[in-house]
C-alpha cells in the first residue's frame, strides 16, 4: 500500500488519468470542505511512492474532478463556490477556462467517455448542466429540481446521462428525445421502493423502505443497463432501467455503519463494486449477478430456508449480516480496506496493469493506492 499525505486539506476525490497508469489527480479542500481554499494535486506514481508533480490552489473547496478524455493534461473540477473550471496541468498556474452559471456548490463532473467532447456537472441547485472545453456557456440544463449529489453519463452512450439526489430518486435522461416539457427526463425511479423480483413471494415480507438522500451512483462497465445507488441510509442498490419504475432493486447490499460517499463499478469485472463510506472504511462488493440463483435462498425461495427467517432476511436487506453477509440478491461484501482515519470520500479504479489496483482518499489527510485482492477474503 502507497500513501500521499495532503497536509492541510482533506481528500474529496481521487481520480486515475485514463492516459497514463502512473498518474492520479486529488480534489480537496481546506477545513473539510465547509469553509477556505481548495486544491487540485497531480500526482505520480514513483518506484520512490508517491510524488506530488504540481498542485492548483482555488479559492473555494473542490468537491469532485474529472479528466478530460481527449486531453491527456486536461482536469476539469467541482468547486464550492458554484463555479466549474478546467485546467491544463502542463501550465503553471490559472485554469484555462472557467464557468460561473450554477447558483450553489458544484458537487460532481463527469466526462462523456463515448463522444469525449462534453462533460457534465450537477449541483445543489437542483441542475444539471452539460458543458464543451470550446464553449464559454452550458451547452444544455436539465433541472432536477432537488439536490444532486451526483451526474453521470453512461459509458456505453454518448446521450444517456443520469443522477441521484436529496429526494431518494435516481433520474435518467436521453439527449435523443424532444426536450418538451420532460427537458429529456426519461425515467425516475424511487431509490427507496420495495423489491418485487422475488421468485417465492409468499415467503417473504417486502416492505419500501424510508427515503433518504442519495449520494452517489455508477454505471456498470459491462451491463449497458445495471446501475448501482447509494447514500444515506449506508445500503447499495442495483437497479435494471429496463424494468421501468415498478419493479424496485435487483441487489441491496448492506453492511456500512454510515452514509456511503463513493461508488465505483470495476473495469475489469462485471459484478464486483467498490464503496467509500463515512465508516471510515472501503469495501469491495459481487453483485450476485454472476451467483447460481438455486445457492441463494434470498433470490431463490428454496432449499428449505425457514419463511419466518426469510421475512428478517428480506427486510433487512441480509442474510447473515456483517462482512461476508448475503444481501438481497444474492450479493455480498469480498473484503474491506479499513485504514482511513477519518471519512473515505473518494476512490477509483485503475484502468491498466494488473487488475485490481485502485486509490482512495478521505478526510484523514491521507491518499491510498491499494491492491483490491490483498482485502478480498
Amino acid at each position: 500500500m502507497l500513501e500521499f499525505l495532503t497536509q492541510g486539506f482533506n481528500g474529496y476525490a481521487v481520480k486515475y488519468s485514463p492516459f497514463f497508469d502512473s498518474r492520479i489527480a486529488v480534489a480537496s479542500a481546506a477545513n473539510y470542505g465547509l469553509v477556505g481554499n481548495g486544491r487540485l494535486y497531480l500526482l505520480s506514481l514513483t518506484p520512490d511512492g508517491i510524488v506530488a508533480d504540481k498542485w492548483f490552489d482555488t479559492q473555494d473547496s473542490l468537491y469532485d474532478l474529472a479528466w478530460s478524455e481527449a486531453h491527456e493534461n486536461q482536469v476539469v473540477v467541482a468547486t464550492g463556490d458554484g463555479s466549474v473550471k478546467l485546467f491544463d496541468i502542463s501550465l503553471d498556474e490559472f485554469p484555462v477556462q472557467s464557468w460561473q452559471e450554477h447558483k450553489r456548490e458544484v458537487f460532481a463532473v463527469h466526462w462523456n467517455l463515448v463522444s469525449k467532447d462534453n462533460f457534465c456537472s450537477s449541483s445543489w441547485d437542483g441542475t444539471i448542466k452539460i458543458w464543451s472545453p470550446d464553449r464559454s456557456d452550458s451547452i444544455l440544463t436539465l433541472p432536477t429540481h432537488s439536490c444532486t449529489y451526483s451526474a453521470s453519463f453512461s459509458p456505453h452512450s454518448a446521450s444517456i446521462l443520469s443522477s441521484v439526489s436529496s429526494d431518494s430518486h435516481l433520474r435518467v435522461f436521453d439527449l435523443r428525445t424532444p426536450s418538451s416539457a420532460s427537458n429529456h427526463l426519461t425515467l425516475t425511479i424511487p431509490l427507496h421502493a420495495a423489491p418485487t423480483n422475488i421468485p417465492h413471494p409468499s415467503h417473504y415480507t417486502v416492505q419500501a423502505t424510508p427515503p433518504s438522500e442519495a449520494l452517489t451512483h455508477d454505471w456498470n462497465k459491462y451491463r449497458a443497463t445495471i446501475v448501482a445507488t447509494a447514500g444515506v441510509d449506508g445500503k447499495i442498490r442495483t437497479f435494471d432501467i429496463r424494468a421501468g419504475v415498478g419493479q424496485g432493486p435487483l441487489a441491496i447490499l448492506p453492511g456500512h455503519d454510515y452514509a456511503i460517499r463513493k461508488l465505483a463499478w470495476s473495469p475489469h469485472v462485471s459484478d464486483t463494486l467498490l464503496s467509500a463510506s463515512y465508516d471510515m472504511t472501503c469495501r469491495v462488493w459481487t453483485d450476485g449477478s454472476t451467483t447460481d440463483p438455486t445457492n441463494n435462498p434470498a433470490r431463490a425461495g428454496v432449499g428449505g430456508t425457514d419463511p419466518n427467517k426469510a421475512e428478517i432476511i428480506i427486510h433487512r436487506g441480509v442474510i447473515d449480516g456483517g462482512a461476508g453477509g448475503m444481501g438481497l440478491g444474492g450479493g455480498r461484501e469480498l473484503g474491506r480496506m479499513d485504514r482511513h482515519t477519518e471519512f473515505a470520500m473518494g476512490l477509483d479504479w485503475c484502468l491498466f496493469g494488473a487488475e485490481g489496483w485502485c486509490a482512495s482518499c478521505g478526510w484523514d489527510e491521507r491518499v491510498l493506492v491499494w491492491d483490491v485482492a490483498s482485502v478480498v477474503s
